[in-house]
This record gives structure tokens, sequence and C-alpha cells, in this order.
């Protein structure tokens, strides 16, 4: 990798694995990184240059960090939350930023941006009034099941399903302890498909870089439907390109989206997409590896070329994407693991020895212990692993192979893997 802004200081927000990855393309680009985050142990610190324990969200701390290390960017890491705290240093600094306060206001918050969704046709899933007060009359007027939602918060942390009022009360406690702003949303449970559509944004051209199908676990009742894994492109892509993706583009462009990666999640459900959740940022689910593999450009190179530039480079979206993969397939398998210490991993000895793997985040090791609090959302996660096939027979072959050779057992031998997903009915057309 040619290191052209060897010498320039970054500052990356966040510690979290995911964001590991990010900060190691700054270091081969010869970067000087600093991350900072709230805890000393976060695996991205070990990764940079130095690090700093100053919170992701202290903005007075952040500005001061970045003007004693005399830095030349600022970039969020994986991290929704992060995001609005990301745009105010930058504007403090005076240095290049891909959010604006508009958009910042219009995706921070669950419900303001189901509320502008709404206002271009992009429709969000079907809501009930509910607030802390919870009177009879609105919870009269609830249909279960529902989803109980925390409106600032994301990876499934304080989303709780719930089948009765009792459940939902508990819902709506567990949301608010989840949520700075004190409030929370609730909405129709869907059980239909699941869909990510994944935009790159480049000096005002957007590129629907992926659309693709998610699957969810069905194993933790109750709790948020942890993603298994997604198979790409979607079986859904023609539809959503003439039914939804005009609508999306004229939202980006009203709230003024000019550069930087996207993420729509949606459901689809009777020939109709509904919009539940966004992120304005790099993704913890990282299509942006298959991308790389099937396309050959780096979404964090641009991203963090803009931190310290202003531009993205020289990349031309027009032809350097393709939703349809240039008639690859593509997968990423996600293995979630239930409460219990990790004693043995086996089957990913050989991963790197496999074409078909472009890459494997793993972010949970032997020895570690997954938490009662982690089941339910995506900290359960024991490693994402990247597929690129040639053919829908051979994308499922892999699949399959990695589902039945992968096993974690705990100390007692118990195995600590929840099921994947039905990859026969996730590929048929």
């Amino acid at each position: 990798m040619v290191k052209e802004f060897k010498g320039k200081k970054l500052l990356i927000l966040g510690g979290n694995p995911e964001t590991v990855p990010l900060v190691e393309i700054a270091n081969g680009m010869g970067i000087q990184t600093v991350v900072s985050s709230a805890r000393h142990t976060d695996p991205a610190k070990r990764a940079a240059w130095k690090a700093y324990d100053v919170d992701g969200m202290d903005v007075p701390g952040l500005v001061a960090l970045a003007k004693e290390e005399q830095v030349d960017g600022v970039l969020v890491g994986v991290a929704d939350i992060l995001v609005p705290a990301y745009c105010k240093v930058c504007e403090a600094l005076e240095l290049p930023c891909y959010a604006t306060q508009q958009i910042v206001d219009v995706f921070a918050f669950k419900d303001v941006f189901k509320a502008t969704c709404e206002r271009f046709g992009v429709h969000g899933i079907p809501e009930f009034y509910l607030d802390a007060d919870m009177k009879r009359e609105d919870l009269d007027k609830i249909e279960y099941p529902v989803m109980v939602k925390p409106v600032d918060n994301g990876g499934g942390v304080g989303m709780t399903v719930a089948y009765n009022e009792d459940e939902l009360r508990k819902g709506v406690e567990e949301a608010l302890e989840n949520s700075k702003k004190k409030r929370f949303i609730v909405e129709k449970y869907m059980q239909c498909d699941d869909m990510g559509m994944y935009y790159t944004f480049k000096d005002g051209y957007c590129s629907a870089s992926c659309i693709y199908d998610r699957y969810t676990t069905d194993e933790q009742p109750g709790l948020s439907r942890v993603c298994l894994g997604g198979t790409y492109p979607s079986k859904h892509l023609e539809e959503y390109f003439e039914r939804m993706h005009p609508n999306a583009l004229r939202l980006f462009k009203e709230i003024g989206i000019k550069n930087g990666v996207l993420m729509l999640s949606g459901f689809y459900e009777n020939g109709e997409f509904y919009v539940y959740d966004t992120g304005f940022r790099l993704q913890g689910e990282a299509p942006h590896l298959l991308m790389k593999a099937i396309h050959g450009f780096d979404q964090r190179e641009m991203l963090i070329r803009f931190a310290l530039t202003g531009s993205e480079g020289d990349i031309d979206l027009r032809t350097a994407d393709d939703t349809r993969l240039r008639g690859k397939w593509a997968a990423t398998l996600w293995f979630l693991l239930k409460e219990g210490k990790i004693d043995k991993i086996v089957g990913m000895e050989n991963l790197y020895e496999d074409d078909r793997v472009v890459a494997n985040i793993q972010r949970l090791h032997e020895g570690d212990t997954v938490l009662p609090e982690w089941i339910g959302n995506e900290k359960q996660v024991l490693t994402r692993m990247y597929l690129v096939c040639n053919s829908k027979k051979e994308l499922a072959d892999t699949l399959e192979y990695y589902m039945n050779t992968v096993k974690v057992m705990d100390e007692d031998g118990n195995n600590m893997l929840l099921k994947g997903f039905n990859v026969n009915k996730a590929l048929e057309r």
C-alpha cells in the first residue's frame, strides 16, 4: 500500500472489535492512529499508534485531545451512537466531516428518522402510540406481538419483544434504561423477510452498493432477533429498485448526504418494504469487505482519505460499483453463542486457505465469557465470516460446510452455538 499519508495523525472515535480493521487500514496507509473510547481494554486501542480513555461522546474532552495530539483528521468508528459527537468534534476543529448536523438530527433518533422517511414514501414499521405514562387507552390499542426499542441505541441493545401487557411493561423499562434521551417506540413485531440496503455516497452521487437478504435467529424468544448472516444479492432486488429506491434517493438528497456510507435495514412483506433502522457509518456487518473483494475499492480507505483531505479520492462509483456483484454470489455467516465460558473452538483453523473466505472478523476467543446481558444483541457474536463464490450452488455448499464444521464448546463440553439459518430456503429462487 502506498503510504501517501505517512506522518499524518487521525483520531478515531470508538474502540470496539469492529473498528479494529479500520485502524489497521489507516496504519497501513502510514497514518499515526489515535483511538479514544471510555473503556481502557477496547480491542481497537491495541492496534492504534496511541490510545486514550476519553469517552467517544465527550466532545470537549475529544476536542482537547485532538488539539493536544495535533491531529489532521477525525473519523468515527463502527458505532452509531458516536456519530453526533463526531460531527461536533469536526465542527469545533474545522476538519472534514461527512455528516452534518441536519443529517445527525434525522439519523440519531429512530422516531425522528421514521417520521422523516414517511415524508418521502420510505415507509417505517407500523407503530403504536405509547409513552412512559402507559395510559390505559393507549395500552388497549396495542396489537401483540410488538417490538419495544430505545430511540437512540442499536445492535439490539435495549430491544425486546412483548407478547402481552406484562412483557410490554418490562420492555418499556428495558428500553428506557438503555436510552439516554429516555424515549422509546413500540412497533409491530415483523415476522417476514429481512433485508439490508447499503449505499455509498461520493460528491453527491449515490450508489446502491448492495441489496441483500438477512436472516435472524428465532432461538431467543422475547429478545431482539440477532442476525445469523445474509446472502447477496437479494431475491427482492428488482422490486426494490422499482418500488423503493427512487424514494430513498429523494430522501438522501433532501437531508443533504454528499459523502459517506449508509445502511438501511428493512423488511419485505406482501409487496411492501418497511425500513426499521439506519446507520450512517461503516457497519458491524461489514458489507464493505465483500465489496472490496468483488470490486476492488475499499470504503474504509475512502473515509480515511476524506477525514484527512475532504475528498474520497478519484474513484468513479458509476463504473466501480455494481449492485449485482458482477455475477458473483456472496454471503456473511455469523456464529452466535449462548451464555457461558468458551473452552474450545474448532473448524476455523484453516479459513484463509479457502479462497472462498475473503475475510473473517472474530470477536470472541477461547477463554472469553459470554455474559447473560449479551444475549439478544451483537455482543454474543463469535465471528462474522465473509464468502464470495462464482455460483449460487457453490455459495450454498460453502455455507453448509462451515455451519457443519465450526464447533464451540463450554467448559463442560456443551455446545455453545445457536443454529444457523436455512441455506436452502435462503437461496431458493
